[in-house]
């Protein structure tokens, strides 16, 4: 990490690897404890530095391209959320932003002659002829989602940053005894015994009425009512409020004409490309492949780029970043081969191997969604005007249900809601996008109390009242007496299993041989060899190695089965020492440590950075920019 850190201006990897490291952060560094309302126009402010909407929408999208699931799909915008992604993207960037001022409060520029001449001689873009490759460098720009200035300024940030990091991390030292410690932990082995208990050994009696009763006294928490409330919830958002808005046709022609763009289906074309050292090699390829000398991938190849590097995808005429590239990409008619066009970073040959002509649209195929598109518009200039009338009335003190009533707003009566938003019959108590927002006031505030408007992702607003609080109630015994019954069978047959185990580890402990040990627990038995700390071999768990590498030679013990449903026994049958590491091993580990050490000194730089700075984090930008960039995913 550092490695490419400290090269600071030479990579755009430096980038990449910062990020990375400042995602850390978050672990080191809870910037929520700072975070605060601000003012609207940035989802967050660091000193003097804004982070946009825009910055933060790219960051978190990148973040959520850059999850695979495992079926080979992506992260839906809910699912980003639910994990944080849109957090961790916020703390990347307060981060960087905080370094950046710093950069700033030392003076440090970097000329945009400075910046150019440095990506074209950045050895990360370099073919294996050592010239830029512009298929790599096309490759980074569509990753990240930026445009070829976007890239340019970041990398100005990131070179900016690298300079510092460079001086904070440039003298880190690695004591040898480090090393050597590290190694002997790490690389330490063992042989271990080990046989799990047939679960079938344990047998529970049916437990009578005395039984089942004495389980639910000491388990009553176990069998409670959830809290409940009654809430009354008035909601404004544009949505609720474009049936009010009346469009002619005209205005419907007007605003699809100056936004045509938006409907029409743009021409795409799967575009293959070849970057070449200068104009002469390109033209001699192209003669080779016109001629049938050579194909061309076999070209391709000679230059060092896979079939991956020359396929450019399925692309629009825009999203090429060189503008003389993508004219005449988009003038060849199909699989024909362009002349060689000298780009910005190099000279290439481009053919076209699909085309979809795209569609233009008419305005009676879109005229329904221009209608919705341009109501909703509209719709979100009443929002600010309604709010005050809802506002005038709750200060007049009127309810919210004639509010809703005189204002013609969507009002809702939940009668029992639940934290999770349920009935009492496991219904959904209040059916509104992102409900959990207003859940979370809701059993924030108590009855009687006037709370504050909660704003909504949308733009909405949500206004509510609890009416009253149902606390959590204990079920009646002969409500659950069944799921007292699992609870009961449950809790014994782990109360026996651990006391079973737990005599077959004193019998090793007595010296009782393995072997007889396991016949009573009636396993099958398996020796595992070689095992180190960092293993989770078949048949023990991650705690179970724990626990077998703090015992000494001889030493035994038992953890629970992977699935829970029993325990197995084992016993550290043998110990190895780590061999000494050999210059490999040893400069390997001295890399990894200089890392963390590094690593520990810039979480320091940023948290001091931290301290002198006021961090500000704008809720409601936040939650706008993370609902546009849902609607931004195509």
């Amino acid at each position: 990490m550092l490695d490419a850190m400290r090269r600071g201006a030479q990579g755009w990897v430096a980038k990449l690897l910062f990020a990375v490291l400042i995602v850390s952060f978050g672990v080191f560094w809870n910037v929520s404890d700072v975070f605060r309302g601000y003012g609207r126009g940035a989802v967050a402010t660091v000193g003097d530095e804004e982070i946009s909407v825009t910055d933060f929408q790219r960051a978190f999208q990148n973040m959520i391209r850059g999850v695979t699931l495992q079926d080979g799909g992506r992260l839906t915008t809910e699912q980003a959320l639910m994990l944080r992604l849109d957090r961790q993207a916020l703390e990347q960037l307060v981060a960087q932003a905080a370094v950046k001022a710093h950069a700033d409060k030392l003076g440090l520029s970097l000329s945009d002659e400075t910046l150019a001449e440095g990506v074209r001689n950045d050895p990360n873009f370099h073919g294996p002829d050592g010239k830029f490759s512009r298929p790599g460098f096309d490759g980074l720009l569509r990753q990240l989602n930026l445009t070829e200035h976007g890239f340019l300024a970041l990398r100005r940030d990131d070179e900016l940053r690298g300079q510092i990091s460079d001086a904070l991390t440039s003298a880190v030292v690695v004591p040898k005894p480090m090393i050597d410690d590290l190694h002997a932990w790490r690389d330490e082995t063992r042989t271990i015994d080990l046989v799990p208990i047939d679960a079938k050994k344990i047998t529970v009696a049916e437990p009578d009425e005395a039984k089942l009763k004495e389980t639910y006294e000491a388990q009553k928490a176990s069998f409670m009512t959830p809290e409940y409330r009654k809430v009354a919830v008035l909601m404004l958002s544009a949505d609720a409020l474009k049936s009010e808005i009346q469009l002619t046709d005209d205005e419907l022609k007007d605003y699809y004409t100056e936004h045509k763009a938006t409907y029409d289906k743009p021409e795409r074309r799967r575009l293959q490309q070849i970057a070449f050292k200068d104009k002469a090699a390109a033209e001699a390829a192209r003669k080779e492949i016109v001629e049938g000398t050579k194909n061309f991938l076999d070209v391709a190849n000679e230059q060092g780029a896979s079939e991956s590097d020359v396929n450019l995808g399925m692309l629009t005429k825009s999203q090429l970043i060189d503008p003389k590239i993508a004219d005449a990409a988009f003038a060849l008619e199909r699989d024909k081969l362009s002349e060689p066009i000298e780009g910005r970073f190099a000279t290439v040959l481009v053919r076209a191997v699909e085309i979809d002509t795209g569609k233009e649209s008419t305005f009676e195929e879109v005229k329904d969604t221009v209608r919705d598109t341009l109501a909703r518009e509209r719709a979100s200039g009443l929002v600010q005007e309604r709010y005050d009338l809802v506002e005038e009335g709750r200060n007049a003190g009127k309810t919210l249900k004639e509010i809703a009533e005189e204002q013609k707003l969507t009002f809702i009566d939940a009668e029992a809601v639940d934290r999770d938003n349920q009935t009492p019959d496991g219904k959904t108590a209040i059916d509104i996008p992102d409900a959990d927002v207003l859940i979370k006031e809701v059993f924030a505030t108590g009855v009687g109390m006037q709370p504050d408007v909660v704003e909504m992702p949308g733009p909405a607003y949500a206004w509510f009242d609890v009416l009253s609080v149902t606390e959590r109630q204990q079920k009646p015994f002969e409500d659950v007496k069944d799921d007292v019954k699992t609870l009961y069978v449950e809790k014994e047959t782990a109360r026996q299993l651990d006391e079973l185990a737990q005599k077959l580890v004193d019998r090793l402990k007595a010296g009782d041989a393995f072997a007889a040990v396991a016949a009573e627990a009636g396993g099958e038995a398996d020796v595992l060899e070689n095992i180190k700390r960092n293993m989770s071999p078949p048949g023990l768990t991650t705690e179970a190695v724990k626990q077998a590498f703090a015992l000494p030679k001889g030493g035994a013990g038992y953890a629970e089965t992977s699935d829970r449903a029993s325990r197995v026994i084992f016993q550290v049958k043998d110990i190895f020492a780590a061999q000494p590491p050999n210059k490999e091993e040893a400069d390997k580990l001295e890399d990894e440590l200089a890392s963390q050490l590094a690593n520990d000194d810039l979480i320091a730089y940023v948290e001091a950075l931290k301290q002198g700075l006021k961090v500000y984090v704008n809720e409601t930008e936040l939650a706008r920019a993370t609902g546009a960039a849902s609607e931004s995913v195509q």
